[in-house]
């Protein structure tokens, strides 16, 4: 097994509030995060696998571990099964995935199956560090953008645009003349500009520009 445990100095110098965390990812790099940073935190004992049959062998040797964080797209994951079969592994300890590209639809899936959180790649390395340490405290980690996208959408659902008025509107934002807006939706300009004229008079403004400022100030956009 190519696992590689982790801070085992700190641990035998008496350290009794270390949690310790298994990250299994199949990129190297962030492998090497976890081996240089995390370990070095004062906190974190930490163990490193490269797919998921390293990490279930990892938890039944070394474990159990206080936080596991899994890498979505690694070896053995078959999507969100690798998380369901670490979940029930792990029993009462959070099991985190981390990912490249977190989605909400992937976030609601994972927090249905079982997940402490979501961790997004692109995280800075202390946040990363942060984000572990806010799932062992017992809460559920979620990236600050999903959470603003959910935000966005229910204020879409329950404003006064309907579903297309939306779409015109976020053509409208990305500053789309109406001709654009008809062959990007397969409509007739004539169909646009009604939508146009609707946006403008549910968000009470004189011209596409304003309307645009409306949205965006209202949460819309």
């Amino acid at each position: 097994m190519q696992a590689q445990a982790m801070g085992t100095t700190r641990d035998t110098m008496g350290a009794v509030d270390c949690m310790k965390v298994l990250v299994a990812d199949d990129h190297e790099m962030i492998l090497d995060i976890a081996r240089m940073y995390l370990a070095q935190q004062v906190d974190m004992l930490v163990e490193t696998a490269c797919n998921l049959a390293e990490a279930v062998e990892a938890f039944q040797n070394n474990g159990p571990f206080d936080v596991v964080v899994l890498d979505y797209n690694m070896p053995g994951m078959d999507g969100l099964n690798g998380l369901k079969q670490m979940v029930a592994l792990a029993g009462s300890k959070p099991v985190a995935l981390i990912t490249g590209n977190p989605t909400t639809s992937l976030m609601n899936q994972a927090l249905d199956e079982g997940a402490a959180g979501i961790i997004s790649k692109s995280l800075p390395i202390k946040s990363l560090a942060n984000s572990i340490r806010f799932i062992h405290s017992g809460e559920t980690y979620i990236p600050l953008h999903l959470i603003k996208d959910d935000a966005k959408r229910d204020a879409v659902q329950t404003g006064p645009l309907s579903a297309r008025e939306m779409t015109v509107l976020e053509y409208l934002g990305q500053g789309k003349k109406n001709k654009d807006i008809a062959a990007e939706l397969g409509l007739s300009e004539g169909t646009v500009k009604m939508h146009v004229m609707s946006i403008c008079k549910k968000l009470e403004a004189s011209n596409r520009t304003q309307a645009v400022v409306n949205a965006r100030d209202s949460g819309l956009l």
